[in-house]
């Protein structure tokens, strides 16, 4: 029964190092537990047991823990500077229709929540394809 479960951690580890995506590698922890523990009980159906719950607890548990210590940098684009910064609206903004803004000195196609007059002062919250959400700047 050991060997079953020694050739089940290899398979695993070889799928973990060919996704890297920290799913497999609980199951490699849990396969260990129940390795150790073929060699004290016969009985398949406890070493399953302790491999899919521990597995499972192991996943659940620590994963989220982990993609939190392990963040995927996202890298920046010269587009993602504009979000936070403040413009002027040069063609007013209707609710769900889309107006101009003038951002770092280029003009935006841009869309909000609101309306939003002419020269208003705007901060942008997002980017959404090519046009800009933004929200009022209360002056």
């Amino acid at each position: 029964m050991a060997y079953m479960w020694l050739i089940i951690i290899i398979l695993l580890i070889i799928v973990e190092v060919m996704t890297i995506n920290l799913t497999t590698i609980w199951f490699v922890i849990s396969g260990l537990f129940a390795l150790l523990l073929s060699f004290f009980t016969d009985n398949f159906f406890i070493q399953f047991f302790v491999f899919t719950i521990g597995g499972i607890v192991l996943l659940i548990v620590t994963r989220p823990i982990l993609k939190n210590i392990i963040k995927e940098k996202k890298e920046s684009t010269n587009l993602d500077r504009v979000i936070g910064m403040t413009g002027i609206v040069t063609e007013k903004i209707k609710k769900n229709a889309t107006g101009e803004v003038k951002v770092d000195g280029k003009r935006w196609t841009a869309f909000a929540n609101q309306n939003i007059d002419t020269n208003s002062t705007v901060k942008v919250l997002e980017i959404d394809g090519v046009k800009l959400k933004v929200e009022k700047v209360e002056e």
